[in-house]
């Protein structure tokens, strides 16, 4: 007897309203991906201190780990400018639908590393600024842990919906796009970032941005009776208990609070700074300073001598050190110390020169970059 054949039941590619969401997901994600590897990738040394901070943190708090994490400071702008990468070339290929089956678990992989670092952040309240969008973006840990977690489900939603991505042969677009985004950071090593996010960049001015931009307004959360209470002065009357105060103006903080100069001679310089021109050779540490930028230096100073820039260097290496360092190598200039980490955020590079014109940035070069006594002046006439 001849078996009965029945055409097999088809097999559902899913209805066309979670098509058209997982293709969105898609491109949000990729979107997303692209635009914070590429605000990274402009400013790749930022990205190295925020991973300092966590490799820091992490030693310290979990000793069994330590010299793991010891040992991955060093690399950490290797590790900044590889992770930043890619971002952006994964963004592509989940855009370019490039191996959409690798793309997808690869991105699942590092979404899942950044919600670890994210939620340690905010949990631990441990190196509270992640630097997700580098200095374009300041998001709270919270909020970056929430960010990464929505991002996380999306992805999964399109692994979940992976067989149903076409696989194009669009190589040739992540190739460019890695291409590119090496090229970009090496670029922003070598020459600073492109586009200086920082309250220290080019044009702006110094004393103004250590000002609110408006008089700041506060709400004050009181309890009485059992019962919580909001007002905007606090309340004179008698019977109400303090429990927080709460600025309702975030933005109009100052966005430079720690900036400071000064040294043992002449204690606090840093109105000083705002007077007139002065040029800072920035010496972050003398462990990593590149020698080979001496002779442009010392010309440099020897240039501005008696013009009407006044040179210093501008430096946290404590005293004996620095003084030390300047007569090894000859400098000769006024010494003044900054904060660490100010010094960080003001330059990029070690040594770096900064030019200021009553307060505001006239100038900002990197060692590669040293500016001659001639330029440095015609910006200030």
């Amino acid at each position: 007897m001849e078996a009965n054949l029945t055409t097999p039941p088809k097999v559902k590619t899913g209805t066309p309203g979670m098509l058209i969401a997982a293709r969105i997901a898609r491109y949000l994600v990729g979107i997303i991906f692209i635009i914070s590897g590429l605000i990274k990738l402009n400013d790749p040394v930022g990205t190295q201190i925020k991973l300092e901070e966590y490799f820091e943190v992490f030693a310290q708090d979990l000793p069994a780990l330590h010299g793991f994490f010891e040992a991955l400071i060093p690399a950490a702008l290797l590790i900044s400018v590889v992770m930043c990468v890619l971002e952006v070339v994964l963004g592509v290929a989940l855009l370019a639908s490039y191996k959409p089956k690798l793309t997808t678990w690869v991105l699942l992989l590092l979404v899942s590393y950044f919600t670890v670092l994210t939620f340690y952040s905010a949990y631990f309240n441990k190196v509270t600024d992640c630097g997700c969008f580098g200095d374009a973006l300041k998001l709270k840990p919270w909020t970056s842990f929430t960010k990464d977690v929505v991002l996380m489900v999306l992805i999964l939603f399109i692994i979940g919906h992976r067989n149903r991505m076409p696989s194009r042969k669009t190589g040739w677009l992540v190739t460019l796009a890695t291409i590119f985004s090496i090229g970009l950071g090496v670029y922003a090593i070598e020459f600073l970032p492109p586009f200086d996010l920082l309250p220290y960049a080019v044009g702006k001015n110094i004393p103004t941005q250590m000002k609110p931009s408006e008089e700041l307004r506060y709400k004050y959360i009181v309890t009485k009776d059992g019962k919580e209470f909001e007002f905007e002065k606090y309340p004179t009357e008698g019977g109400y208990t303090f429990k927080e105060m709460v600025l309702l103006n975030e933005n109009a903080k100052p966005k430079i609070t720690d900036y400071r100069v000064w040294n043992d001679a002449d204690g606090d310089f840093t109105q000083q700074t705002f007077e007139g021109n002065k040029l800072f050779v920035i010496i972050k540490n003398v462990k990593d300073f590149d020698t080979g930028s001496l002779p442009a230096i010392r010309s440099l100073l020897k240039g501005l001598q008696g013009s009407s820039v006044s040179p210093y260097i501008l430096t946290s290496v404590g005293g004996a050190e620095i003084e030390a360092f300047m007569k090894e190598y000859q400098l000769d200039a006024k010494v003044y110390q900054a904060d660490a980490t100010v010094l960080k955020t003001i330059m990029r590079s070690n040594p770096g020169t900064w030019l200021l014109s009553n307060g505001t940035v006239r100038g900002k070069w990197h060692v590669n970059l040293t500016p001659s006594a001639e330029e440095v002046i015609q910006l200030v006439k």
